[in-house]
């Protein structure tokens, strides 16, 4: 299997499958479904059966159960874009086998180094095979490397009637990276019981809460006036977004934070003195502190607008996704069966809140549970991104192990 999942997982990555934000599509890009197709084709060749994608590039399949015995159906999800925060096209993933466990060059040209002193987790990782892209790219672990062990344990499994099993169904979705990812997934056609989001980082990590997320998008209208003569007059846009700014607590910043922490995160600043727009994410996982945030986001918009005695500000406040906890907690027996599953194929389980967003945030509260778990991939999003072989094939073993044990289930 451990050559099927690395030339799996190289293929996908090169694939460039970058999501839009500011797209009105959906998919939010075109070069998304170039991948679904792909998909959809080898699920068809391995044996699956009910292959399909849909409109909205939801591409989804099952593996028929081989028992008579009553098993939950359980479902098994990647999404195929990659986030927009850095260059997606042309990536050329490396492989460096038997890492010595020093500092990874990862391109000597753009002095793009793996260091240990940045990423003390490297250590770990000695003696075992490191995938990383070319330094000008994002190499796309998240999460084509769920995709890729997904499939690679369907391949296994219809090579392997005699792990007996129930129904599984597996499905690989667009626009995760943009929160969009199951705008339109069919909950009720899918048909699983429960399911797992195959999306997790490093080696052991399962979860089942996450951040309530909520987008705040400001506009500022500003008055510009000829700065010798601005007395009185002028109202500068770009100083009412550094007014802003200034009101949110510092230490709620997502490079101050961590656990279960919340913050305000600008994402984006642009304009004049006559207008400018500001982005900001809101994340925090208790239900009241977030809802604290988005107050007090309002409250200094309402503020500014009070002091100059007109809207020259308007805010748009949209609630993105909630804690899954609420939805898994009445069936924490899928967290155990993943637990469980883990110890038996010698990983450490390592519960611990996404300090994200998830497809299965969002599933667990349109009716499928759905907790999620590791893919192995380390410093998403970045030009830093890598993947540990090893820890892939785990995740894999993982994925068996959970169907095995539901077989098994009285």
């Amino acid at each position: 299997m451990r050559t099927q999942l690395l030339n799996r997982f190289l293929r996908y990555v090169q694939v460039d499958t970058q999501s839009d934000e500011n797209s009105e599509k959906y998919p939010s890009t075109d070069k998304q479904l170039i991948l679904a197709k792909m998909l959809k084709e080898e699920l068809e060749y391995i044996g699956m059966t009910d292959v399909r994608m849909d409109k909205y590039g939801y591409v989804t399949a099952t593996l028929p159960e081989n028992t008579d015995k009553k098993i939950p159906v359980i479902g098994f999800l990647a999404h195929y874009d990659t986030a927009p925060d850095m260059n997606g096209s042309n990536v050329k993933p490396q492989v460096f086998e038997n890492y010595n466990g020093a500092d990874l060059i990862i391109n000597k040209d753009l002095d793009i180094i793996l260091n240990i002193k940045d990423f003390p987790e490297l250590v770990n990782y000695k003696g075992q095979t490191i995938i990383t892209a070319s330094g000008d790219t994002l190499l796309g672990a998240d999460d084509k490397a769920g995709i890729a062990e997904i499939m690679t344990v369907m391949d296994y499994l219809v090579n392997h009637p005699e792990i007996k099993h129930g129904k599984i169904k597996v499905a690989f979705t667009p626009d995760e990276e943009i929160g969009k990812g199951v705008d339109y997934f069919d909950v009720q056609q899918f048909k699983a019981d429960y399911a797992y989001t195959v999306d997790g980082g490093p080696i052991g990590e399962l979860e089942y809460e996450n951040f309530n997320a909520a987008s705040a998008k400001i506009k500022i209208r500003g008055r510009n006036i000829h700065p010798g003569y601005a007395k009185d007059k002028m109202i500068n846009a770009l100083l009412i977004a550094t007014e802003i700014n200034e009101k949110l607590p510092a230490k709620q910043r997502p490079e101050l934070t961590e656990k279960y922490e919340g913050f305000f995160h600008i994402t984006q600043i642009n304009g004049t003195v006559e207008e400018t727009e500001v982005h900001y994410i809101l994340r925090d996982h208790d239900k009241t502190e977030f809802e604290n945030k988005k107050k007090l986001i309002q409250d200094i918009v309402n503020s500014i607008n009070k002091r100059f005695a007109q809207p020259i500000i308007h805010l748009e406040l949209k609630d993105q996704y909630y804690n899954m906890r609420e939805k898994i907690e009445p069936v924490m027996h899928i967290v155990e069966q993943a637990r469980q599953a883990m110890i038996d194929v010698g990983v450490k389980p390592e519960i611990k809140p996404v300090r994200g967003g998830t497809d299965g945030a969002r599933l667990s509260y349109m009716g499928l549970p759905c907790p999620n778990i590791f893919t192995g991939g380390h410093n998403y999003h970045g030009k830093y991104e890598y993947a540990v072989l090893e820890s892939m094939e785990k995740s894999v073993e993982v994925i068996v192990r959970i169907i095995e044990n539901a077989a098994k289930t009285k």
